[in-house]
């Protein structure tokens, strides 16, 4: 059992900074995720040196967060039964074969496959450092830690875009990962050499039955969800449906493995209470977040004409602000508790969203970046706590499928997100220009009534806010020796 050997790594994290080997996940998470956003400004590259149309090109990003939703789930079976060092291998290693490949490929294809490698790197990366971060750092500590973290996870997609933008000045889109294989190399050499296991591997067999309904489960209905934009909804809702069907026989076949003490992914940390609330929050926030996320530079790209450089310049800000912000925050739940910073979070989130429902022709871009930039620090104080408060609720022989179900979720809830804003903004923009109404009046209505879903999504956060704990109580801790 992992449990017995963690609190040697917890008593040597010494109660200032943050333990080296989680500086080391950090960076690594940094620049696999940085990977997820780095293709949307290459997309008009693509099209014109493979030769595909704007559809085909999509799927570059649609593909990774179809494989993340297919590969998160089998990640808490995976922890447990490889050491660290091999999942963090396993992960590196996948994600520079994608990306070597990608430097290199001949056809669109190849580089699909290409992204489809990173993708399965990046998804056991996320839940392998949130789990390695719950058994090395001590419970009071957590919320610094856990800044860090937040750091990585939310300065990395806001910079991928504007990176991108500088990098395709100076070459063509093969330079975008070119760039990143020597640095993700460089992290992956000294992650194995300093790198140290973290508890002991459990053996027990995989069902593949419950792999192959996580893959169709999750996968399916976050493509489903992705098909709303610009697909045939009929079509999108019988993928999702199906996605849904498959992800209850999925629930189903778990329970029943529960019963034998080898489930894919263990649903008994959905009993703590702090932990569900906490999964709640989170997807309701990402689905806000997510989908202001896709409307700013539509907005900005297709109604205020900015290229996609300086779209990126002006979501930066927000970006850096949120992760700068990350270990302070950190620092003043470990003070305060999460309550303190949670509840305000999810009010300002909501009101920064109201005040883009107002956005015009003509709206000052100073009052763009006001407004992006609070939310994004107000997305800070609420990840934070959340991440930290749900992790920190369930026993420790359980924190990998906790850190499993909490990254599938989130995939599920970005695309969620995203079909949800898309699909509103197209339905109000369409039928407005049916009614003789200019086609970028009609989208900017479309973009304001998209806003006015993501600012009550954001107001239902705040009501699900007042249910969580100021802070978890340490006998969650001790729930778990007893497993």
């Amino acid at each position: 059992m992992p449990v017995q050997q963690l609190d040697s790594p917890a008593k040597s994290a010494t109660s200032v900074g943050t333990p080296p080997v989680i500086r080391l996940l950090v960076l690594a998470t940094f620049i696999v995720i940085l990977n997820e956003t780095i293709m949307i400004n290459a997309i008009p590259r693509v099209m014109g040196a493979l030769n595909i149309t704007e559809q085909t090109a999509q799927w570059l990003s649609t593909a990774f967060m179809l494989t993340m939703a297919a590969v998160i789930p089998i990640t808490g079976w995976f922890l447990q039964r490889v050491s660290t060092r091999s999942a963090y291998a396993t992960a590196m290693g996948l994600f520079l074969l994608g990306t070597a490949s990608a430097i290199v490929a001949p056809s669109f294809e190849v580089l699909l496959g290409a992204r489809i490698i990173q993708a399965s790197g990046t998804a056991v990366m996320m839940p392998l450092l949130m789990t390695t971060l719950m058994h090395v750092v001590p419970e009071q500590n957590r919320g610094k830690v856990m800044g860090n973290v937040t750091l990585a996870i939310s300065v990395a997609p806001a910079m991928g875009p504007a990176i991108s933008g500088v990098i395709l000045n100076f070459g063509s889109w093969r330079l975008l990962f070119a760039a990143v294989l020597p640095i993700a190399a460089l992290i992956t050499w000294g992650g194995m050499k300093q790198l140290k296991n973290v508890g002991e591997p459990e053996v027990s067999t995989i069902d593949w039955f419950s792999v192959v309904l996580a893959a169709l489960g999750f996968g399916g209905l976050v493509y489903g969800l992705s098909r709303f934009q610009g697909g045939s909804i009929g079509q999108a809702t019988g993928i999702v449906v199906a996605g849904l069907v498959a992800i209850a026989v999925f629930v189903f076949r778990q329970m029943s493995l529960q019963k034998l003490g080898s489930p894919l992914m263990d649903l008994r940390t959905l009993k703590h209470r702090t932990y569900t609330i906490a999964l709640i929050l989170m997807s309701v926030a990402f689905m806000a977040m997510l989908g202001s996320m896709i409307l700013l530079p539509l907005y900005l790209q297709n109604v205020r004409g900015l290229s996609a450089l300086q779209t990126g310049l002006l979501v930066m800000p927000g970006g850096l602000a949120m992760g700068l912000l990350g270990p302070s925050i950190g620092r003043l739940f470990d003070r305060f508790g999460g309550r303190v910073l949670v509840i305000p979070g999810t009010i300002v989130i909501t009101l920064a969203l109201v005040g883009f429902t107002q956005i015009s022709m003509s709206m000052p871009y100073w009052q763009i970046l006001a407004l992006h930039t609070l939310m994004m620090v107000a997305l800070a104080a609420t990840f934070t706590p959340v991440f930290t408060l749900g992790l920190g609720a369930i026993p420790p022989a359980l924190y990998a499928h906790g850190s499993s179900i909490l990254g599938t979720l989130q995939q599920v809830a970005a695309a969620f997100g995203t079909a949800l804003v898309v699909t509103v903004m197209s339905a109000r923009a369409d039928s407005l220009e049916a009614k003789g109404v200019a086609a970028a009046l009609a989208n900017l209505d479309g973009m304001r009534l998209a806003f006015i879903i993501g600012a009550v999504l954001s107001a239902a956060a705040i009501t699900t806010a007042l249910f969580l704990p100021a802070r978890t109580g340490s006998n969650a801790g001790k729930v778990g020796h007893g497993h």
